[in-house]
């Protein structure tokens, strides 16, 4: 994602800002920004979820886990390649020129979410790998360090967004709910780690502090899904690259659910009896109840998508809106066929996890041909580029 200066927008704000967004001039424009926009922690975290998906799966193939983790150890590699490039290519005008961006500084929130989406393999798939004591090391440390700034990425992008970024009615899109989505990944990939807590407070806190999370992220979720409705009633439907981004409610959705059912299932050895129970019920009928509202958000991004298809989907990074979304969709749908093993969930899981698998495919094809063919823009690329959007 290279830009020509930093008082330009990145190739992704060009792509997919509302024409009524307003960009704000970062603090050094003579400063130049770094070849990664944080949107492509994005692949990082579709890639993970493929793996992680696939474990939670209430129906199994021979050879599924194999498979899941060679894709969890290409998310490693993935993850350690983009955070390579963003190291060695740090600089503080540039972070805050991506700040200064209304439509960068969303994507903030992926980096957080594809540490907390790889950590989690790494107790789900990796103890194969590398062991169980390394593994549980290692999902230790990404979820914590995915906690951390996914909390700091939740609290300081809506204060740039109240302070410092300007917004036209119509400038609302799907990447408003990337901040606020990653302590909601917290409270459901933490909740693994709490049987391996030592007992005690430490663990009561790991376990209460997950739900903290999870409504702050679901009710911050709740708030950006009503004015990205309102902006979907009240103005022009959105076309070209952010289309994918609608998507993204379906991944807030769809991690709420699986956070009620992992923080269920980790409540008894920590709460009282009572209060377990009073879990499992909350993570049974409250998980129905957002699910169903989550196939509601499908079938509106759907048929977004279906039109806009029609008349030309161009490819951007967005394109990864589609994965991590749905598949959070895919372990929601397990989580309550866990639960109930009723038929309506158990194999509508095992569809959507083939959709998945078919659409992860498509858009790793698309990525990995978008980056061979964008080593010399084309002269309306580079207009695209310095477009001031």
């Amino acid at each position: 994602m290279t830009d020509s200066t930093a008082s330009t927008p990145t190739y992704l704000g060009a792509m997919i800002r509302p024409s009524s967004t307003r960009f704000l001039p970062p603090t050094a424009p003579s400063a130049p920004r770094p070849p990664l926009s944080p949107s492509w922690f994005a692949a990082v975290m579709g890639t993970g979820i493929v793996a992680n998906a696939a474990v939670t799966l209430p129906r199994s193939l021979p050879g599924l886990r194999a498979a899941a983790t060679v894709v969890w150890v290409g998310a490693v590699l993935l993850l350690v390649v983009l955070a390579v490039g963003c190291l060695r290519d740090r600089d503080p005008a540039a972070l805050r020129s991506h700040a200064a961006d209304p439509v960068v500084a969303q994507f903030f929130g992926a980096p957080p979410m594809a540490l907390l989406t790889v950590g989690a393999g790494a107790l789900l798939l990796g103890r194969g790998v590398i062991g169980f004591d390394a593994a549980l090391d290692l999902d230790r440390v990404l979820w914590s360090l995915g906690t951390v700034l996914g909390l700091a990425t939740a609290c300081t992008v809506p204060y740039l967004m109240v302070t410092r970024h300007r917004f036209a009615p119509d400038a609302a899109f799907g990447g408003w709910l990337m901040p606020v989505v990653p302590p909601m990944v917290s409270a459901a990939t933490g909740a693994l780690l709490v049987p391996h807590t030592p007992p005690g407070q430490l663990r009561l806190t790991l376990l209460l502090g997950c739900y903290a999370m999870l409504g702050l992220g679901l009710v911050a979720a709740l708030l950006v899904l009503t004015i990205l409705y309102g902006r979907l009633v009240h103005h022009d439907a959105p076309t070209g690259a952010m289309v994918p981004t609608v998507w993204i409610g379906l991944g807030a959705l769809g991690q709420a659910v699986t956070a009620l059912g992992a923080l269920a299932t980790a409540a008894p050895s920590t709460l009282p009896a009572l209060y377990a129970r009073g879990a499992e019920v909350l993570a049974l009928l409250g998980g129905i109840l957002v699910w169903g509202f989550a196939l509601l958000w499908l079938a509106l991004a759907t048929a977004l998508t279906a039109r806009t298809l029609r008349a030309g989907l161009p490819f951007a990074p967005t394109w990864w809106s589609f994965i991590f979304p749905f598949g959070a969709l895919v372990t929601a749908t397990s989580t309550l066929a866990a639960r109930t093993d009723a038929v309506l969930f158990v194999w509508p899981a095992v569809v959507f996890y083939a959709l998945l698998v078919l659409a992860w495919i498509v858009v790793g094809g698309r990525t990995l041909r978008h980056i061979a063919t964008r080593t010399v823009p084309s002269a309306a690329s580079r207009e695209l580029i310095n477009s001031p959007g």
